[in-house]
């Protein structure tokens, strides 16, 4: 007897001693290929994004999503990379090389009934001594919560319930470099492989997935809120720090450099979308990214900038007198500027279109215009306010939205402008005036809520932030 509870009790040791070991395996494991950030999403809101996309999804169907592609910018030097949107709101995994499909109800595979799969890199030291460490396996399950996770070459031997499916539903990954697709580990190889055994009768099946993310996604949850918040804070941090340190005596680069530095100090990964720093001529070029100009030969600096934190990208803009100090003109255009971008505000609220901002904003354009004898004509307006006033902001800058009635906990941005290129049908001396301001708005129940206030907008406010900085 005494046999037996030694037996007993060494046998409830070593199980307690294996279930340690294999929670400090797991700690380890999370500590090893985690991140170092502490504040990312957690794995309980992307597995709540999953489920509301199935409950979206219509019965007996299947969504799949593939990683973005790694992307070659030249020779054998790579971009760094970035997941695509839907990948990382649906997963939170941050590799390429992989897939993620999702069953409205679940499916039998090998005895085991899943509603979901997770493709992803095994593991390589020779890789990853080269480009850093990768999750593996086992570095996904200690740190995502998934019902199965496994390696995208266990795909290739995969057969997919298609005989009990009535829809499939994917999106082909963008800007895809031609590679061997005989290499069931690539991503070119998942997508090739997911091809073949895909149904044709499922290949020119109406696809509403891209709907279905955009209702998602154009809704912020508190999680992403704060990520968000986090990014536009940065952002106008940068705004602010460049206010205070700019000088004709700069280039644009120099302003650039200014706004990306306070970005990477704050911890910003990426910017959200190239840097546009356009002066003079440039302020009047919606896009312009060279940023080369000398800020001497005279002009406003139209910068318009995001930095991108955890994912989420913040878009601000501030036009800025680099002698510190608005002309009568650059005055004029910038108060009507700022004046349609307060009523475009003032609309983004619960209920409204989503292009109640623009219409507002449109509206005191082209009065403020024929007031100031630049056009006669209403229809003239678009020659120099021809873009929109508003997109949705999140993962993308331009972020998946419906456009639809506005809601709370979307934010989008107000963003109206004015620029008069050298040449226009008007008296020369508006010409090279560009001017922009834009800020990120959170749709509340209530009044819209300005995110990016802490970056001053009036011409009182910047030109005393721009004092304050020469007296540092």
């Amino acid at each position: 007897m005494f046999k037996n509870y030694c037996f007993l009790f060494c046998l409830f040791f070593a199980l307690l001693l294996l279930k340690a070991q294999e929670k400090a395996k797991i700690d380890n494991l999370k500590k090893e290929h985690f991140h170092y950030d502490t504040d990312l999403l957690p794995a309980s809101f992307h597995k709540s994004r999953r489920d509301s996309l199935r409950k979206l999804m219509p019965d007996k169907s299947m969504a799949v999503f593939f990683s973005a592609p790694e992307r070659l910018r030249a020779n054998d030097v790579y971009y760094e990379y970035h997941q695509d949107p839907n990948f990382y709101y649906l997963s939170g995994l941050k590799e390429p090389n992989s897939m993620l499909i999702i069953f409205k109800e679940e499916h039998e595979f090998e005895g085991q009934k899943l509603n979901e799969i997770l493709f992803v890199q095994e593991r390589n030291r020779f890789m990853e001594m080269w480009a850093g460490k990768r999750l593996g396996i086992e570095g996904a399950e200690s740190t995502m919560d998934f019902a199965s996770i496994q390696s995208n070459r266990a795909f290739q031997d995969l057969t997919l319930p298609t005989e009990d499916l009535k829809e499939i539903f994917f999106q082909e990954p963008i800007a895809m470099e031609d590679l061997d697709i005989s290499n069931s580990t690539t991503l070119n190889g998942l997508l090739e492989a997911f091809m073949q055994k895909v149904p044709g009768e499922f290949e020119s099946a109406d696809d509403p997935l891209p709907k279905m993310m955009a209702a998602l996604r154009q809704q912020k949850t508190e999680e992403e809120l704060v990520l968000l918040r986090k990014a536009i804070d940065i952002t106008c941090e940068a705004q602010n720090e460049l206010m205070k340190g700019i000088h004709e005596g700069m280039t644009e680069y120099q302003t650039e450099a200014i706004i990306e530095y306070v970005f990477k100090r704050n911890g910003a990964e990426y910017t959200g979308f190239p840097s546009i720093q356009g002066s003079g001529e440039n302020s009047c070029i919606l896009h312009y990214i060279s940023n080369r100009r000398p800020l001497i030969n005279g002009g406003l600096l139209v910068s318009d900038v995001g930095a991108e934190y955890h994912g989420y990208t913040a878009d601000v803009t501030r036009t800025i007198p680099p002698n510190g100090k608005f002309s009568e003109e650059e005055k004029l255009i910038y108060e009507l500027v700022l004046k349609a971008q307060d009523a475009g505000i003032e609309a983004a609220i619960e209920g409204n279109s989503f292009w109640s901002p623009h219409l507002e904003a449109v509206n005191i354009i082209t009065k403020g215009l024929q007031e100031l004898g630049i056009i006669e004509d209403a229809a003239e307006v678009r020659k120099y306010f021809m873009h929109g006033t508003s997109h949705y902001l999140g993962l993308d800058v331009h972020d998946a939205g419906l456009y639809g009635p506005l809601k709370a906990g979307q934010v989008i941005t107000v963003e109206p402008g004015i620029y008069i290129a050298e040449g226009s049908d008007c008296d020369p001396k508006w010409w090279n005036i560009g001017v922009r301001i834009e800020d990120d708005i959170l749709i509340t129940e209530n009044a819209p809520e300005n995110l990016s206030v802490k970056s001053p907008r009036t011409v009182a406010e910047i030109e005393a932030l721009m004092t304050e900085g020469e007296k540092d």
